[in-house]
């Protein structure tokens, strides 16, 4: 069974009771309480089933389950999944060009995605690290009151990495 127990399910001898209107009845019987909700028109749902004696509420079960579902919904709706946009550069990237990719940087960064910097190297590139370092170096800083670094920049294959996320 999924969801709070309630009525029959409860297993509990005892429970602390309140009512519908919100008032602590005490410490009663779960069957003598069964019966007075019954008498009301509702169902004993256990909302504490940690505490001693666990507390159950005078409710309509089946709108204590739709608003607990309507909310969970809510939560889920409202939550923000960060994803991680990548940019790719060569080393010997011109300034325009450069300053395009450092707009969509800011951009992907200001709405709240992590962004993987790429520096692609070609044939004898590889041999001027030092170059593609000095650049990841310059993106570093030009971010730097937007964005901090995740990973520091790393060589992998014949291509350097870098990751910025969100301050």
């Amino acid at each position: 069974m999924n969801g709070p127990r309630y009525n029959e399910f409860i297993q509990s001898p005892k429970v602390r009771v309140i009512d519908d209107e919100g008032e602590n009845l005490g410490v009663m019987f779960t069957r003598e309480a069964m019966e007075q909700a019954a008498a009301v028109g509702l169902d004993l749902v256990e909302v504490s089933p940690n505490a001693d004696p666990p507390v159950a509420k005078f409710l309509d079960i089946g709108k204590f389950k739709y608003e607990n579902q309507k909310k969970a919904n809510l939560a889920r709706k409202s939550q923000k999944t960060q994803e991680i946009k990548e940019i790719k550069m060569r080393p010997n990237i011109d300034d325009h060009d450069y300053e395009t990719k450092m707009k969509k940087i800011a951009e992907f960064i200001g709405e709240g995605d992590k962004v993987k910097v790429t520096l692609r190297f070609r044939g004898r590139e590889l041999s001027h690290g030092q170059l593609g370092m000095q650049l990841l170096q310059r993106v570093q800083a030009d971010t730097a009151e937007a964005a901090k670094v995740e990973m520091h920049p790393r060589m992998e294959g014949r291509q350097m990495l870098m990751v910025l996320s969100p301050r």
